[in-house]
C-alpha cells in the first residue's frame, strides 16, 4: 500500500512539475513577445478575433497599415498562443533570410506535405541541405536553354488558345489568369517530368484538373483554421476531394518515374505504347528535371528512393506553375493600365523582331531589356509570393528587441515592396526603377520577390525566362487593355497573390 501510494505521489509530483514548467515557459514566452510593439488582444484569442473579422482581401492591406504605424519596423500578433512577428525593413529582413540556422518553414507549409512530403520546399536541416545541393544543377544556364524550347512552344499554343477565344467574340474581355495557369502547368509538366499533358488544349486532363483543384482546396483550408487538424479535415467533403486529388497526382508521378526507369534500364524506346505517358517518356531529345535527378542518383550513388524522387518532382510542379501564372497575369494587368509603358514594350518588340513571325529564341529574349524591367517592376507591386514565413529555432535580436525561439516571423515582400520609406511613390508602376543608375545603393533585401539568402528560390531565372517568353508571344500579336485598375482590383495573399475576381483584359490586334 505504502509503495503504491509513494509511486502515485511521485507520478503526481512529476506531472505537476511538468505542467508548472510548461506554464512558466509559456508565461516567459508571452511576456517576452509582448515587449514587442503590436495591437492589443485578449489572453484567450490574442489578436485573432479582430483578424477573423477582416475579409481575406483586406488582410494584406491591414498588415501594410500596421507596418507603417509601428515605426520600429516590426510588430507582433497573436493567434491564440501562437505568436507571429511581422517585419518589413530590409535590414531586419536580411537578419532572418541570411540566417543559416533559422531556416525552418512555418507550420502553414505543413498543409502541403500530403502532396509534397519532405522535399526542398518543406524540409529543413541536413535533409534540406542535401536536397538543395542535389537540385541546384538542374537550374544551370545550359539546362535552362533546353527548357526554353518548351517555354517557346507552349507560349505559341497560349496565343492560339487566346486567338480562338477572341475570334468567337472580339469585344469580350478575357480573364487571363486561368489561361496563364494552364500554360505554365503545361510548361512545368514537360520540363519537370518530360510529359506533355496538353492542358491548354485538353482542359479536361485528369492530372491537370487535380493540380488545379488541389490548389483551390489548399486555399480553402488555409482560411479556415478549424480545418487545421488532419483528422477533422479528412472527414469533410472538401477534405475527401483534397485527398482524392493528391492520390491522382501521386499516381501520375509514380507512373512517370516507373516508365522512366524502365526506359533507362532496358535502353529501349517505348514510344509505340498507347498512353500519353508512354508516348512522351521515351523522348531522348530533352532532359527533364526528373531525368537529371535519375542521372544524379546513378552517378553519385545518393540513394534517393523513388518516393523521394516523387516528392522533389511534385515540389517543382507545385512551385513552378501558379507563381509564374500570377506574374504573367499581373504584368499584363499593369501594362493594360499604363498605355505609355506598354507602347515602349511594343517599340522594343518591333525593334527586335521586326516583321518576323518566327518564335522567339533565348537570344532575342535576352535582348528585351525594357521588358525585363517591366517584369521586375510588376513583381515589386504584385509579388507572386506576397510573404515568407519562418519558425525561429533560436532567439533573434533585432535592434533593441528579442524575438524568442518558437515565434513565427512573417516577412512581407508585399509590404516591403510598397513601403514609402523604401520606394518613393510606391504605388506607381515605373519600370525605370530597375535601371542600373536607379538601383545603385538600394538595399539588396528591399526587393525580395523570390525570397533571398540560403532558402531563396532556385527557379527564379527559370520563372523570369518563362514569363518573358509568354509575354513576348502575346504582345507581339496584341495590345492589351485592362477592365480593372489598381484602385478597384481585388486580390488576396495566401501562398501566392491571387486576384479575387479574375484579371480581365481586352485584346486589340496590332496593326
Amino acid at each position: 500500500m505504502d509503495s503504491t501510494f509513494l509511486l502515485l505521489t511521485s507520478i503526481s509530483v512529476l506531472i505537476f512539475i511538468k505542467i508548472f514548467l510548461s506554464l512558466y515557459s509559456a508565461y516567459v514566452f508571452r511576456k517576452t513577445v509582448n515587449k514587442l510593439p503590436g495591437p492589443r488582444g485578449n489572453i484567450l484569442f490574442g489578436t485573432s478575433s479582430s483578424a477573423r473579422k477582416l475579409k481575406k482581401e483586406d488582410r494584406l492591406l491591414k498588415v501594410q497599415i500596421c507596418s507603417i504605424k509601428y515605426k520600429d519596423g516590426l510588430f507582433r500578433t497573436w493567434l491564440g498562443t501562437e505568436a507571429t512577428v511581422h517585419i518589413h525593413k530590409p535590414e531586419h529582413v536580411e537578419i532572418i533570410l541570411r540566417s543559416t540556422t533559422n531556416i525552418e518553414k512555418a507550420p502553414l507549409y505543413k498543409y502541403m506535405e500530403p502532396w509534397l512530403g519532405q522535399a526542398l520546399l518543406t524540409s529543413t536541416g541536413k535533409k534540406w541541405m542535401r536536397d538543395r545541393k542535389l537540385i541546384t544543377p538542374a537550374f544551370h544556364f545550359n539546362i535552362l536553354e533546353q527548357y526554353a524550347i518548351v517555354m517557346s512552344e507552349k507560349a505559341d499554343i497560349f496565343v492560339k488558345c487566346l486567338e480562338k477565344h477572341i475570334n468567337i467574340n472580339p469585344q469580350e474581355s478575357i480573364d487571363i489568369f486561368p489561361y496563364a495557369n494552364r500554360c505554365t502547368l503545361d510548361v512545368i509538366c514537360e520540363t519537370a517530368m518530360g510529359v506533355n499533358i496538353n492542358m491548354q488544349e485538353d482542359t479536361e486532363n485528369e492530372y491537370g484538373k487535380a493540380v488545379h483543384r488541389f490548389t483551390e482546396l489548399l486555399m480553402y483550408r488555409i482560411f479556415r483554421p478549424w480545418l487545421a487538424w488532419d483528422w477533422v479535415f479528412a472527414l469533410t467533403e472538401v477534405g475527401k476531394e483534397y485527398y482524392s486529388a493528391i492520390n491522382i497526382m501521386h499516381t501520375f508521378t509514380r507512373e512517370v518515374i516507373k516508365k522512366k526507369k524502365l526506359v533507362r534500364e532496358s535502353k529501349c524506346n517505348i514510344a509505340n505504347e498507347n498512353s500519353l505517358i508512354f508516348n512522351e517518356i521515351g523522348k531522348p531529345t530533352r532532359k527533364a528535371f526528373l531525368d537529371l535527378l535519375l542521372d544524379a542518383r546513378e552517378s553519385d550513388g545518393n540513394h534517393m528512393t523513388d518516393e523521394e524522387l516523387r516528392e522533389q518532382v511534385d515540389t517543382v510542379m507545385f512551385a513552378g506553375h501558379d507563381t509564374t501564372a500570377a506574374a504573367i497575369s499581373w504584368t499584363l494587368f499593369l501594362l493594360g493600365n499604363n498605355e505609355d509603358i506598354q507602347n515602349k514594350v511594343h517599340e522594343e518588340l518591333d525593334y527586335i523582331f521586326s516583321d518576323s513571325n518566327e518564335s522567339a529564341t533565348t537570344k532575342e529574349i535576352s535582348q528585351l531589356k525594357y521588358l525585363d524591367r517591366v517584369a521586375k517592376e510588376a513583381l515589386r507591386l504584385y509579388p507572386s509570393a506576397p510573404g515568407f514565413l519562418r519558425k525561429l529555432s533560436e532567439d533573434v535580436k533585432i535592434d533593441d528587441y528579442i524575438i524568442p525561439k518558437g515565434c513565427v516571423v512573417a516577412l512581407s515582400s508585399f509590404g516591403t515592396h510598397r513601403h514609402p520609406d523604401i520606394w518613393p511613390n510606391p504605388e506607381e508602376f515605373n519600370p525605370d526603377r530597375f535601371l542600373p543608375e536607379n538601383s545603385k545603393g538600394r538595399h539588396p533585401y528591399s526587393y525580395i520577390p523570390f525570397s533571398a539568402g540560403p532558402r531563396n528560390c532556385l527557379g527564379q531565372k527559370y520563372a523570369l525566362l518563362e514569363e518573358k517568353f509568354v509575354l513576348t508571344a502575346i504582345l507581339r500579336k496584341w495590345k492589351v487593355k485592362s477592365v480593372q485598375n489598381q484602385d478597384n482590383i481585388k486580390f488576396y495573399g495566401a501562398l501566392i497573390l491571387r486576384p479575387s475576381e479574375g484579371i480581365y483584359l481586352h485584346f486589340i490586334p496590332k496593326k
